[in-house]
């Protein structure tokens, strides 16, 4: 079989840790092979200073906090619904502009899930219109069955055991 670059769609959800974490290792392997990357997180609160923002800003990574916290806590809905698609805009000429030959989309699930996005138009707009040679990772739970299908590669992490379900709350470095 030749070998060609061909950009994946990468689709990492389920109820288990490590969603973010192995979307983030994928984005550090390819930014230390010199390619170009993005992340554009969708939940995550434009303030929040968790840690791979931190490592980001020290790496000189380009990075998008585009959501107000976790929606199951949003005191406004329609705010969050409508930054979830200021993200998606925004991802959308990241992808299409052909500058990033990786772009991280991280917790675009939830958008999805939510109905604030329809999941047959972000397929068919990353079927058209995401370039040969870009590599998209998704992540988050709940992803819908339409992008699990479309996706190249698709992992559903698994929660066998957690902390969290012993009373040990989230643990920086870990989860944040």
């Amino acid at each position: 079989m030749p070998s060609r670059r061909q950009g994946l769609l990468i689709v990492y959800t389920g109820e288990g840790k490590g969603k973010t974490t192995a979307a983030l290792g994928l984005l550090l392997r390819a930014w230390g092979r010199g390619m170009r990357v993005c992340t554009i997180q969708f939940i995550k609160a434009e303030t929040g200073n968790w840690g791979e923002v931190r490592a980001a800003k020290k790496l000189g990574l380009e990075w998008h906090k585009m959501g107000d916290g976790f929606t199951h806590r949003s005191r406004d809905p329609e705010t969050t619904a409508a930054k979830a698609r200021q993200g998606w805009q925004l991802a959308q000429e990241k992808i299409a502009s052909g500058a990033y030959d990786l772009v991280f989309l991280d917790e675009f699930t939830y958008p999805l899930h939510f109905g604030w996005l329809a999941t047959e138009a972000v397929v068919d707009w990353l079927k058209h219109h995401k370039p040969p040679h870009t590599h998209v990772v998704i992540t988050g739970r709940y992803a819908p069955q339409a992008l699990l299908e479309a996706a190249d590669l698709a992992t559903e992490m698994c929660k066998i055991k957690h902390p969290y379900d012993q009373g040990i709350r989230a643990q920086p470095g870990i989860e944040f």
